[in-house]
């Protein structure tokens, strides 16, 4: 029997992912759709499946619906992830995402997911323990919480990780992602939209964006990773900042980038790469997840190959604190 994995994702809200392709979609007409594809989705679970494309042993603990649960399983047996997720009532909801290969947009319309409790929370917490019996590396906690979720919820599972002696990245928003921060994650990654949010004003320029990062290390996040865009994405830690920029590529879909820069950073960082050298192949990771639709990567000499034409240059930073 192998070990279990020491990398555990969490998918509190998964979602069943139908991309729809619309060339030329306009609201108030009809549309005509060229292709169609259903995926698992969600935050949690794209990156647990896109890390265990990158060869790292990685198990998804969350919440699945029963109705659509055999979406979700088939994909992780594919993959190899190791499924320890707790069936709950009703269907896992369902995000369109609408692709307009013509405009290289994509429309999102999330629906609503089955109603959760404490109790389920609970019975994930008891998965979590079960399977991080014989220790823990990395806890992942990516996306929205569902209905009836308190906003604290992440920030209480950041303790439990850190508690254990694993590195624990966040990557939520709004008031889940400002209770996660008081927890004190090791890796946050928001991107500027949210950290805009966070901040509570604009951050007009790529200072304002290293400023309001260092803001974060000053308060006990250990690095900060800003996603961008097409723009790449601001690194801060307590010894530095640096811009790490892609090169430009064919977008098939935005969909799961920034959780393809989780996995990348989580893969780099657990090789033991210094932080510039792992924002380059995050970057490369995400980069290669445009040319893609759904939970999935294109194979990893493609992605070496991106990795290795993204350029990373150290930025100016004003003092991000004392050590934690």
């Amino acid at each position: 029997m192998s070990p279990a994995p020491r990398t555990i994702a969490v998918s509190l809200n998964p979602a069943v992912d139908r991309s729809l392709t619309v060339p030329g979609f306009a609201v108030d007409r009809v549309n005509r759709i060229a292709a169609s594809r259903t995926d698992p989705g969600g935050k949690g679970v794209n990156v647990a499946c896109f890390l265990a494309h990158l060869g790292q042993s990685v198990a998804l603990a969350g919440l699945l619906g029963r109705e659509t649960a055999a979406l979700f399983t088939r994909q992780f047996a594919a993959m190899g992830v190791t499924d320890i997720t707790v069936p709950v009532a009703g269907a896992t909801r369902t995000n369109l995402k609408i692709l307009d290969p013509d405009a290289g947009t994509v429309t999102d319309l999330n629906g609503p997911g089955p109603a959760v409790t404490a109790a389920d929370v609970t019975a994930v917490r008891r998965a979590l323990e079960h399977a991080s019996a014989g220790g823990l590396d990395w806890l992942v906690l990516s996306g929205s919480l569902p209905d009836g979720l308190p906003p604290d919820t992440y920030a209480d599972l950041i303790a439990w990780g850190r508690a254990r002696g694993a590195r624990v990245v966040l990557d939520t928003s709004g008031a889940a992602l400002a209770e996660g921060i008081g927890a004190g994650p090791d890796i946050l990654k928001p991107n500027r939209a949210e950290l805009e949010a966070l901040m509570g004003h604009a951050l007009p320029d790529m200072t304002a964006v290293v400023a309001s990062a260092g803001r974060l290390v000053a308060g006990g996040v250990g690095l900060v990773v800003v996603s961008l865009g097409p723009g790449g994405a601001v690194v801060r830690d307590r010894d530095g900042a640096w811009l790490a920029v892609p090169p430009a590529v064919p977008v098939a879909s935005t969909v799961g980038a920034g959780d393809a820069l989780v996995a990348g950073l989580i893969h780099a960082t657990a090789q033991g790469l210094p932080v510039p050298e792992a924002a380059r192949v995050a970057v490369g990771v995400s980069a290669a997840a445009l040319g893609e639709i759904g939970p999935r990567l294109p194979a990893l000499d493609h992605i070496e190959a991106l990795a290795a034409r993204v350029t990373v240059t150290p930025l100016e930073t004003d003092r991000a604190g004392p050590r934690r």
